[in-house]
């Protein structure tokens, strides 16, 4: 009875345990504040942030987590039915005079490349939705009933992904950059290296030719200016270079 109490009791402490981090992870989930990046300097989400002129915007900008506020902010789109706020999607929007801007948030790649699929193929589908969407990082950005698609372009075009990731520890990257900065520096060492010897020899046969012309053009001038030669020494001389003249 001793030896089974404590396997009773150390297994009751872990049924108690495991019980209190699901809860608190659906708690955490439910809130969604817990894993939300917020500004150290005023507590504002960072994604708030990012939109275009926020300094203007922020008095009416609007920070979803829910299907339920994106339509009530946006409207009921058929389009933002694929949009999915699980695993901590999140998203923010604005008006501008380009239109009404949509900012989706993915956590990973993966997820940011699967709902681009499902975006790209609902448009191609039924492309009079009045969306301009675009695809930039991992971010999903649309822009609802623009005047002109050149104006949506050009609200997109502010839309800037800006992450920055630091690794607490050693970047288990640090082999594989190294590799590729490696990989990288040595051929434009060898590039360079094949440019210079290429300039330098031709340089070389460049100052070679002009010098050898300009020798010649010199010897055809001062061969030009000779009327007479003497050997000094009344001895018969062959003319093999046209410099003899015959005396009078």
């Amino acid at each position: 009875m001793s030896s089974y109490f404590p396997k009773f009791v150390r297994a009751l402490l872990a049924l108690a345990f495991l019980s209190c981090t699901l809860a608190y992870s659906a708690f955490c989930q439910q809130e969604g504040y817990k894993s939300q990046e917020v500004s150290e300097a005023d507590g504002v989400p960072v994604l708030l942030k990012h939109l275009p002129d926020w300094g203007n915007v922020r008095s009416q900008a609007v920070f979803i987590r829910d299907s339920q506020t994106l339509k009530s902010t946006i409207g009921d789109r058929q389009i933002l039915d694929l949009v999915d706020f699980s695993g901590g999607t999140e998203a923010v929007s604005a008006q501008y005079p380009a239109g009404r801007l949509l900012i989706v948030e993915y956590t990973n790649p993966q997820a940011s490349v699967a709902a681009d699929a499902l975006f790209q193929k609902a448009l191609a589908q039924s492309p009079s939705q009045g969306v301009v969407y675009r695809r930039i990082g991992n971010y999903s950005v649309f822009v609802f009933d623009p005047p002109t698609s050149g104006d949506a372009e050009a609200l997109l075009n502010q839309v800037q992904y800006q992450k920055h990731i630091q690794w607490l520890g050693e970047d288990p990257f640090y082999e594989a950059k190294f590799g590729r900065y490696f990989a990288v520096t040595s051929k434009d060492v060898v590039v360079s290296t094949i440019l210079w010897i290429a300039l330098i020899f031709g340089s070389a046969i460049s100052m070679g030719v002009l010098f050898g012309y300009t020798y010649f053009r010199y010897r055809e001038s001062k061969r030009a200016t000779m009327t007479r030669f003497s050997d000094a020494g009344g001895l018969t001389r062959l003319n093999l270079d046209d410099l003899s003249e015959p005396l009078p």
